[in-house]
C-alpha cells in the first residue's frame, strides 16, 4: 500500500512540474532573446545587471504554468468553458510575463 501511495504522489508531482517547467522555459527563452539585443548597456548599471531579469522573468513564467495546471480541470469540459479556460490561461500568462519583465528590468532597460 505504501508503494502505491508513493507512486501516486510522484505521478502527481510530475503532473504539475511539467507545466511549471514549460512556462519557465518559454519565459527564459523570451527574456534571453530580448537581452541578447543589448549591445551597449549603460555604464551606470551594475556589472551583473542581466542576472535579475534572468531569474525573475522565468519565475513569473513558472507561476503562469502553475496557473495553467490549476485551471486544467476546466480544459476537460467541452464547448465554451474549455475555450474560456484556455483564453484566461493565455491572458494570465502574458500579463504575468509582462509584470515579471517589468520587475526584472526595473532600473536598467525599464527606466
Amino acid at each position: 500500500m505504501t508503494k502505491n501511495y508513493n507512486e501516486a504522489k510522484s505521478a502527481q508531482l510530475a503532473s504539475y512540474i511539467k507545466p511549471i517547467l514549460i512556462g519557465a522555459a518559454i519565459a527564459l527563452i523570451l527574456i534571453a532573446l530580448f537581452l541578447s539585443g543589448v549591445n551597449n548597456p549603460d555604464p551606470a548599471w551594475p556589472k551583473l545587471w542581466k542576472i535579475k531579469p534572468l531569474i525573475i522573468v522565468p519565475l513569473a513564467g513558472a507561476m503562469g504554468g502553475l496557473f495553467y495546471y490549476l485551471v486544467q480541470p476546466l480544459h476537460y469540459k467541452s464547448g465554451l468553458k474549455k475555450t474560456v479556460a484556455i483564453i484566461v490561461c493565455i491572458i494570465v500568462y502574458v500579463i504575468g510575463l509582462w509584470l515579471g519583465t517589468v520587475l526584472g528590468l526595473d532600473g536598467t532597460l525599464w527606466d
